[in-house]
């Protein structure tokens, strides 16, 4: 997994309090992006198990979920690791997503890395047929779009 989008945001809150909203809360601020869509279907919640190797899931209103992922590393309040995946990779593909909570004055620094794009054929759907780097501009834009609704839901 060598590509990276790198995203970072502060946020006027603890780092325990942010860590808390990004993982145990997280079906209340992520905001879907038709782009970057887990499944083919709309209305789907978040959510992660708050363990090591917990799973990151989308639920559907009729009671369906996917599985995006596995919590990989897990550091209250410091740092979580998930693996990452859309329905329509291939079995043996997946992205993984490193999320820091840095201690800064007086709130969080969120940095995000997602890494692993590069294993995706540019055909594939999940790319849109972009270029690596324009995919990851697009990718990194909605990050910075989730981190700024994560800061919403943080300091309301």
């Amino acid at each position: 997994m060598s590509s990276r989008v790198l995203v970072a945001l502060r946020i006027a809150a603890p780092p325990a309090r942010v860590f808390e909203a990004f993982t145990a809360e997280i079906g209340q601020w992520w905001r879907p992006n038709q782009l970057f869509r887990l499944t083919g279907r709309d209305g789907g919640r978040l959510a992660i198990e708050s363990r090591l190797d917990g799973r990151a899931t989308e639920t559907y209103a009729d009671g369906d979920w996917f599985e995006v992922g596995r919590v990989r590393v897990w550091e209250p309040p410091e740092r979580v690791v998930l693996s990452w995946r859309a329905a329509s990779f291939p079995p043996d593909r997946e992205t993984e997503v490193h999320v820091r909570f840095e201690p800064v004055d007086e709130g969080t620094r969120v940095v995000v890395e997602h890494f692993g794009w590069d294993g995706l054929p540019r055909e594939h759907a999940a790319r849109h047929g972009f270029p690596l780097f324009v995919f990851q501009q697009r990718l990194a834009e909605w990050w910075q779009a989730l981190l700024g609704s994560l800061a919403r839901h943080t300091e309301d």
